[in-house]
């Protein structure tokens, strides 16, 4: 069984448990993915399989002939397996590979927000709004030291450009999976704008922690 999946965050709804209280979800559509390569340790130096996901207008020639003829996917990913000789070349992998209960990690990419400052983009405190600071209610403040070293220290944190970087959540809860329709349904928020594409792995932390017991 492959470890995960690709798909697309859908949005945020609400469910009822069977308590009743009602609980965030993210509904996202897992699949249903194919398998384009197969990875070998003889052939490649690792075992891993490439899926294919996600619908693309036009392929250019080595899209055309890497694919051969599988489908024409937007996105392809890796994951990296124990045994590659379980796969082949147009399996599919569907969300099945999951069940409700089971802990996962999701990655994205996150929502991009273009340049802010460093109020927004890092909850700088700001300037006093009195004694004759009349305009630096927003502003970082000092960025350098003095003689030594004579410089802005590189990472410092400043105003830039936020967002748009890859994101994982780690350790979501699944509450419900519908096979028929390629939906999972997982407690909290995921990282991503609606209809992005999202990574669906078995949580690591959580395979660890069985791995122990």
């Amino acid at each position: 069984m492959l470890n995960g999946i690709l798909g697309k965050k859908l949005g945020m709804t609400q469910v009822f448990s069977e308590a009743g209280s009602p609980m965030t979800v993210t509904v996202v559509e897992a699949g249903p993915c194919v398998v384009i390569q197969v990875k070998t340790m003889d052939v490649d130096g690792y075992q891993a399989v490439q899926v294919g996901f996600g619908h693309k207008k036009r392929l250019n020639k080595p899209e055309q002939g890497h694919l051969r003829g599988q489908g024409t996917f937007r996105y392809l990913r890796e994951f990296r397996v124990e045994d590659a000789s379980k796969f082949q070349v147009g399996q599919k992998v569907q969300a099945d590979i999951f069940a409700a209960g089971d802990k996962v990690d999701v990655t994205g990419t996150s929502r991009g927000m273009g340049f802010q400052g460093g109020v927004k983009r890092y909850h700088f405190h700001g300037g006093p709004k009195t004694h004759g600071q009349s305009d630096r209610h927003r502003a970082p403040g000092s960025v350098g030291s003095t003689t030594t070293p004579g410089r802005v220290l590189k990472g410092l944190r400043m105003a830039g450009h936020m967002g748009n970087v890859r994101v994982t959540t780690q350790n979501l809860r699944i509450i419900r999976v519908e096979p028929e329709r390629n939906l999972l349904l997982l407690e909290g928020a995921v990282p991503g704008a609606k209809n992005g594409l999202v990574e669906v792995r078995h949580a690591r932390k959580g395979a660890k922690a069985k791995a122990k017991a």
